[in-house]
């Protein structure tokens, strides 16, 4: 090899199957991944790219790319052929998956299994759906998996004590089940699936809905304040206050798993929206900047 020269890893070949790519926002040791990634293998072939550790509510984010050095490492995952941890969030696993770091083009993005439901505003935060978001850029479908907790997660996230007992099967079922007829006929433009499931077994589960996006989450983050950090003079702990459960409105994707339904919602683009009210500001920017 010569100097100044880096080796490699190089993909060849084409696959002529449907490749799936499975990640999520807890980290590559999660059960619910573990189980979703075994639940997707009759579908096509499975690989798991996701984070080396825990980045729950990280949203689309990929990080400071110019500050970055990110690793990849082979692991082993029982009943899948190939998995890889890396050192960033699911929306950067995507986007080297994308780029084709792992081999040949993927045809759909599955994320989760998350151990609390991603409704309402938690959608804005969720690693587990910033990884669908981040699939559609590059004309993937990908769909976000969501499960309700033991307990109500607090703002779509759940800890260990809640976890006792998770139905992850049912969770994998419903998400094979819809993947299933999806691969058979995948869109030509992508589609962002956010899928939340009740946490029972699978007899029980009522059926299933579409749902809107409501707006508050099962169970908010309702106050945080600053407690002064003994001996460190000007520095603060920030102490979060967990809320009461919200009653959700029947409709929204969180009222809907709640009542013991599956919630299915298509979440859209960001798009430009048009405004009739914001008259004043636009003057003042006119008065420095010639509207064209």
């Amino acid at each position: 090899m010569a100097r100044g020269t880096t080796a490699v890893v190089r993909w060849g070949g084409t696959f002529d199957g449907v490749r799936i790519l499975l990640t999520n926002d807890d980290g590559i040791d999660s059960v619910g991944l573990h189980v979703l990634a075994r639940a997707m293998r009759p579908h096509g072939e499975v690989v798991i790219i996701a984070p080396d550790r825990e980045f729950s509510g990280a949203g689309a984010a990929v990080g400071a790319l110019h500050l970055a050095q990110p690793e990849a490492h082979r692991v082993h995952v029982e009943g899948i052929d190939e998995a890889w941890s890396l050192t960033g969030p699911p929306a950067l696993c995507v986007m080297f998956a994308r780029l084709g770091a792992f081999g040949p083009a993927f045809d759909l993005v599955v994320s989760g299994i998350n151990p609390g439901a991603n409704v309402g505003r938690s959608v804005y935060h969720s690693g587990t759906i910033g990884a669908a978001l981040s699939a559609r850029i590059g004309n993937i479908s990908g769909v976000a998996v969501s499960q309700s907790v033991t307990g109500v997660g607090v703002e779509g996230q759940a800890w260990d004590e809640m976890l006792v007992g998770q139905e992850w099967d049912t969770a994998a079922a419903v998400a094979s089940a819809f993947v299933a007829g999806l691969v058979a006929d995948l869109p030509e433009e992508a589609v962002v699936v956010n899928l939340n499931v009740p946490n029972c077994p699978l007899h029980e589960v009522r059926g299933w809905r579409h749902a809107t996006v409501g707006l508050d989450p099962q169970r908010p983050v309702s106050q945080a304040h600053l407690l002064p950090k003994i001996g460190h003079d000007g520095t603060y702990n920030v102490q979060m206050v967990w809320g009461d459960p919200n009653e959700l409105p029947p409709g929204t994707d969180g009222g809907t798993v709640d009542a013991g339904y599956v919630s299915v919602t298509y979440l859209s683009r960001l798009a430009e929206h048009a405004r009739n009210d914001l008259g004043g500001a636009e003057a003042s920017l006119t008065a420095h900047v010639r509207r064209a």
